[in-house]
């Protein structure tokens, strides 16, 4: 199975408004290994970047002056993701962006190019819920080493974000069973999961009293305007 793991930076956090993409990189998986074959553009947005996006990303407007527009090479990024399932931490971000930048010149929505989105911000909410789930905190949790990142850079993050990708569905290797040397054909077989029963594990009252304080931080921050406050009966 191919997958890409893939990041961006950018010149601001809205779309929408204007700011576009900057760097591009991407890691290739295939069957969960690294193979090298990575991808990387910085690009020229053709506006400069703002005030906090240059301290979180350091790369500066007189650097890509001279570099590619997107227009330039979205054949070339569009050929290696192609038909890949796409890994991302907080994926709406990078595809509101990339849809944008696809949109710009002419070009389909992100997600009809590749196989699927995975969003690791999702799955690292789910498995660690009340938990901060950035890169930096996962890459600390799950003990990859993020000692050489500095400043957000794509490919290096992509690298990292590989890492703990790995290490979020590691678990799902044991439920693999290598039987190679010993099979007639060769083959990996697999466990048919539908033979297990699974137990439902519960939240105790800590666990439900620390998501409650969530979800109101959450709907403080909104102003209101969360999700399941507008979907709650009158």
């Amino acid at each position: 199975m191919r997958q890409i793991v893939l990041d961006t930076e950018t010149t601001g956090l809205s779309a929408e408004g204007g700011d576009r993409i900057i760097e591009i990189g991407c890691v290739e998986l295939l069957n969960r290994k690294l193979t090298g074959n990575n991808l990387h553009f910085y690009l020229n947005p053709e506006r400069d970047s703002h005030e906090d996006a240059l301290k979180v990303h350091g790369i500066s407007n007189e650097f890509l002056r001279d570099k590619p527009k997107f227009a330039e090479v979205a054949a070339e990024i569009l050929d290696y993701l192609r038909d890949a399932e796409v890994i991302i931490h907080n994926a709406a971000f990078d595809v509101g962006f990339l849809n944008k930048e696809l949109e710009r010149v002419g070009l389909a929505a992100f997600k009809t190019h590749v196989s699927g989105v995975t969003d690791t911000l999702a799955m690292a909410k789910d498995m660690f819920p009340g938990k901060r789930n950035s890169l930096d905190a996962l890459c600390d949790r799950l003990g990859v080493d993020n000692s050489g990142r500095t400043l957000h850079g794509a490919l290096l993050d992509a690298e990292l974000l590989a890492d703990v990708y790995i290490n979020l569905t590691r678990g799902q290797d044991a439920l693999l069973i290598d039987v190679g040397e010993t099979s007639n054909s060769g083959a990996v077989q697999r466990i048919d999961l539908t033979q297990f029963v699974l137990p439902v594990l519960t939240a105790n009252d800590s666990e439900l009293s620390a998501h409650d304080e969530m979800l109101a931080q959450l709907d403080k921050a909104s102003g209101g305007k969360t999700v399941w406050r507008n979907a709650a009966p009158a």
